[in-house]
């Protein structure tokens, strides 16, 4: 009863505030979290200001998805998988809070209401983003600001292009498909980041987190300083003309020692594929299932390319990673590579219908193997309104070079999804 009181009062909540600030709520520099947003990446730099008083936009996410998948894989005695069916998955919900605090300053806070892995309300993050200085004083380092933007806070770290166009958690209007990467490189970690961009269109961003998921001042056992990790971006962004657009991103990570990096395995709201490569005796859900973890648990250094051209409907977003890693103090460094590539073709009345394929493979050392793991998806999406997205997607998934006494062992699933997303 606790439960549904909380979350009556929180849906309320979000109403409420919809309904109070329906007349305006646009923000300064801020990436709109419906189909305006599709193809932004870094929050937009604008320095018309609008700021008049302390403004609260009170925004969310809802999604659902059907699931007709199936699943196999050698069929070992004891290695056998969960059987699945087809049906709903948890619907899964966002709120969010974004409030100009001052000309040039915001806040974000983000929290999941429902996601895979926690039933319960819980923050993902929150962060400060500063494009003016004005709170110091009027046009202090007014030049430099014209073209920077700072962050500050427990947030999603700015790695890579992919992190824009993956779905977090309820927040899947980005997303042209309903699963993210196989290898879903995303964490929240405290720490800050600036952000410079040039009229020609370079950009770079320089970062320093402390590289814990969970924020404690305790440490492990055995556990070692240096653990703080360094972040950087080097790109160039350029509209040519109203028809044709060219980014061009290389993202690296990096940590000290960590006693558990967290760059492949942060994403607490779980994978959209549900229960496909469980065991059969397993008594709780693997919420992520049907992803690729390297599960590197010292030091990491990865690093990411991501080209993305659109002309007029067409659009191609490729990321090609290297990462390498141990999974224990001591142990050898192995390496997961990844490539992907997706060709999305919008069409309609403001491009409110799309289609379009993503191809996705990793290849990495484990242990006792070199393992390759292969995801096609074939996709397409209506936008009922700028709001609201359905999907249909099909999706087929191996694994090879797993050993026999693997689960993964010729592990294979295939089948369809739909999806509705709502944003706002």
């Amino acid at each position: 009863m606790k439960s549904i009181l909380k979350k009556s009062m929180l849906i309320g909540l979000i109403l409420t505030g919809f309904s109070f600030y329906a007349q305006n709520r646009n923000l300064d520099n801020y990436r709109q979290p419906d189909k305006n947003g599709i193809n932004v990446f870094e929050s937009p730099k604008d320095t018309i200001t609008t700021f008049n008083d302390v403004k609260v936009r009170i925004g969310g996410a809802s999604t659902i998805q059907y699931q007709a998948l199936d699943n196999e894989n050698s069929g070992t005695t004891g290695l056998e998988l969960k059987e699945i069916g087809a049906n709903f998955n948890l619907a899964t919900a966002n709120l969010d809070l974004d409030v100009a605090l001052f000309d040039g300053v915001r806040m974000h806070l983000r929290t999941f209401l429902s996601s895979r892995h926690h039933h319960e309300p819980y923050v993902k993050g929150g962060y400060f983003q500063i494009d003016k200085l004005d709170f110091i004083s009027e046009g202090f380092l007014g030049e430099f600001m014209k073209h920077a933007t700072i962050k500050i806070g427990h947030m999603e770290n700015n790695y890579g292009d992919a992190h824009f166009r993956r779905t977090d958690n309820a927040q899947a209007i980005y997303n042209p498909f309903v699963g993210n990467l196989l290898m879903d490189a995303f964490t929240t970690e405290v720490g800050a980041e600036l952000l410079y961009r040039c009229d020609s269109g370079l950009l770079a961003m320089v970062g320093l987190s402390n590289g814990k998921l969970n924020q404690s001042p305790e440490k492990a056992a055995n556990d070692k300083t240096g653990g703080a990790t360094f972040l950087a971006k080097l790109g160039y962004d350029k509209q040519y003309n109203e028809d044709f657009r060219f980014r061009l991103t290389g993202s690296i990570y990096n940590t000290g020692y960590l006693g558990n990096a967290n760059l492949y395995a942060a994403d607490r709201a779980g994978s959209r594929y549900y229960s496909v490569m469980t065991a059969a005796t397993a008594t709780s859900d693997d919420f992520r299932s049907g992803r690729y973890n390297p599960n590197f648990r010292n030091s990491i250094t990865a690093i990411m390319f991501n080209p993305f051209l659109k002309y007029q409907g067409l659009e191609f977003f490729g990321t090609i990673e290297n990462s390498k890693g141990k999974t224990a103090a001591g142990a050898d460094e192995r390496t997961a590579k990844q490539y992907a590539g997706e060709l999305i073709y919008r069409f309609g009345t403001n491009e409110n219908l799309y289609i379009g394929g993503r191809y996705n493979v990793v290849d990495a050392e484990e242990t006792s193997a070199d393992v390759k793991v292969k995801r096609t998806q074939l996709g397409a999406g209506w936008f009922m309104t700028k709001n609201i997205l359905l999907k249909l997607e099909y999706v087929n998934q191996t694994y090879d070079g797993y050993d026999v006494g693997s689960i993964l062992n010729d592990g294979k699933f295939n089948g369809f999804m739909a999806e509705a997303a709502i944003s706002f």
